[in-house]
């Protein structure tokens, strides 16, 4: 490194820190939100060095990101893009391709799915012509149960999508059992989840495909991206060539010739023997290629992953044991989970009990006025949400209904476990829902 690069480097840390200098908690002053992003000097110096650099498309450092996330991950593939909501289509998509013959999903297809979410991990299923099948979810844990997904199986089910609810893993290992034994693909969302374990596997490794997001709220941030995991060889292919406009060619850009054989192709489509192979389509894709840039902060951010997991799990096992400490148990139906399961949280879900005499709507205000920020729980019931209204079924027809994710529609919100929050803020966080029970409670 020369001169005027630490220069630069030392500049970048002196204004980092002068700008976000270190300050003193307050209740009711300080806003505690439920999500923000967990970053330091090492992201913002790393972003500006890959700037300097001009390394503005996916190259090198992309592929360094992608390398160290399919480690961590134990994966073998990890394809970097500019979203994890793209992260969710590529990983659908992708099992549409008709490289899979039999096993491609095809429009008209079932696939199950969770009706308490947020929509990205529905979207997919809809754009691509086939039916989510929805599946209702227990309270405490928000995920569905190996029953609930059994019971769905029709001769039209296809596929099996579903998440890892606010970092809380479904039984992951037993829904991958009724998918091998009935033939269906399995994709895991672990967009809140990243760094969990079930069973003393990494959450992401018993799907077919599986998925997370780098968004400012998630485990790990690139500002935007998201990125799509498999074991699989010929997924991987078919992942990254949806990525990158559909294309046959797997060059870089900027690369020529990788197979050697670049004019010397047969046999694609209508195409004329020797046609440029850098310009074959065998699929109908996108470009949702993420950039070196942004692969940068993902490689700082990804060297603190396992401290920000531990402390994300140290704020949740608090708030659950002074929650409990408080009573506060009798008000809300408290979060729980698999007791083989080593979660990664991504929030504190509180689902107010019934008879309590208050509401959400009241609670939260009042939580939001004093500076606790709240999140429902994401799109509540994705039934009744206006885009996704008469489209799919429920998979309990006899039912027709949902009726704990109603009370998820109406009842649920969660508060933050992020690593910035401390003790501190937690024992404000209990005193405030404390205060507001004794008041208004009856």
């Amino acid at each position: 490194m020369n001169n005027l690069q630490q220069d630069i480097r030392d500049l970048v840390s002196k204004h980092y820190t002068e700008l976000n200098g270190v300050k003193k908690f307050i209740p009711n002053k300080t806003f505690i939100p439920a999500t923000t992003k967990s970053i330091d000097e090492n992201e913002v110096r790393a972003l500006v060095e890959s700037a300097l650099k001009f390394e503005i498309t996916d190259g090198e450092v992309t592929k360094k990101f992608e390398v160290e996330m399919a480690r961590y991950c134990k994966t073998r593939y990890a394809t970097f893009c500019n979203s994890g909501s793209s992260a969710n289509l590529l990983a659908f998509m992708s099992l549409t391709s008709p490289k899979l013959g039999s096993r491609a999903i095809r429009s008209g297809d079932e696939v199950i799915t969770c009706a308490v979410g947020f929509p990205t991990t529905v979207a997919p299923i809809i754009q691509a012509g086939c039916i989510p099948v929805y599946l209702d979810v227990t309270l405490g844990t928000y995920n569905v149960t190996p029953s609930m997904v059994s019971d769905a199986i029709t001769e039209k089910t296809k596929a099996i999508f579903l998440a890892h609810t606010l970092g809380n893993p479904f039984d992951v290992k037993a829904i991958k059992e009724i998918a091998i034994q009935n033939n269906l693909w399995l994709i895991e969302d672990c967009a809140d989840a990243l760094g969990g374990m079930f069973d003393g596997n990494p959450v992401g490794t018993y799907g077919d495909i599986s998925t997370t997001s780098f968004f400012p709220a998630h485990m790990i941030t690139t500002g935007e991206g998201g990125m799509v995991f498999t074991d699989n060889s010929m997924l991987n292919q078919i992942i990254r060539s949806m990525r990158d406009w559909g294309r046959d060619c797997w060059c870089k850009p900027g690369n020529d010739n990788t197979c050697g054989k670049r004019f010397d192709w047969k046999d694609k489509g209508g195409l004329p023997d020797g046609f440029d192979h850098k310009y074959v389509y065998s699929h109908v894709g996108y470009n949702l290629k993420s950039t070196d840039l942004q692969a940068a902060i993902g490689l700082e951010q990804l060297k603190k992953l396992p401290l920000f997991v531990t402390t994300r799990q140290h704020n949740w096992n608090k708030l659950c044991d002074d929650f409990y400490k408080y009573g506060l148990d009798s008000y809300f139906i408290l979060p729980s989970h698999y007791s083989n399961s080593n979660p990664s949280w991504f929030g504190f879900a509180l689902t107010i009990r019934d008879n309590v005499g208050f509401t959400r709507s009241s609670i939260v205000q009042y939580l939001e006025s004093s500076k606790i920020g709240t999140r429902n729980l994401f799109g509540g019931n994705l039934t009744k949400q206006p885009g996704f209204m008469k489209i799919g079924r429920i998979a309990d027809e006899m039912a027709g209904s949902l009726p704990k994710a109603d009370i998820v529609m109406n009842k649920t919100f969660w508060i933050g476990v992020h690593p910035k929050v401390t003790d501190e803020m937690i024992d404000y966080m209990v005193a405030s829902v404390y205060e507001f029970v004794l008041e208004k409670a009856i």
